[in-house]
């Protein structure tokens, strides 16, 4: 879409950061969910899935034609941080 004015980019780019925030908050769901699945901590940590989910978003990066760097980059944080999230979520329900 074409927007005529800064004003169209602010409410499309504030539609979008909507949605993206949704999806996040959809994804916690699941990790917290995956954690009950794990045996143990390497589990949860379990970098040949990181691996695999990098390279997967670097193909959609592409496909789509974001910059794969910053995709990334975005993913391993993001993916920090649920691991972190999904591993007090592990030791919570292991540790009772």
């Amino acid at each position: 879409m074409k927007c005529e004015n800064l004003e169209q980019v602010r409410e499309n780019i504030d539609r979008i950061d909507d949605e993206i925030i949704k999806l996040i908050a959809e994804r916690g769901t699941y990790v917290v969910q995956a954690s009950a699945f794990k045996k143990d901590e390497e589990g949860v940590k379990d970098t040949g899935r990181v691996e695999k989910v990098i390279a997967k978003v670097r193909e959609k990066a592409e496909e789509y034609g974001a910059n794969p760097d910053m995709v990334e980059a975005l993913y391993r944080e993001m993916i920090s941080r649920f691991v972190g999230m999904e591993m007090k979520e592990f030791n919570e329900r292991n540790n009772q």
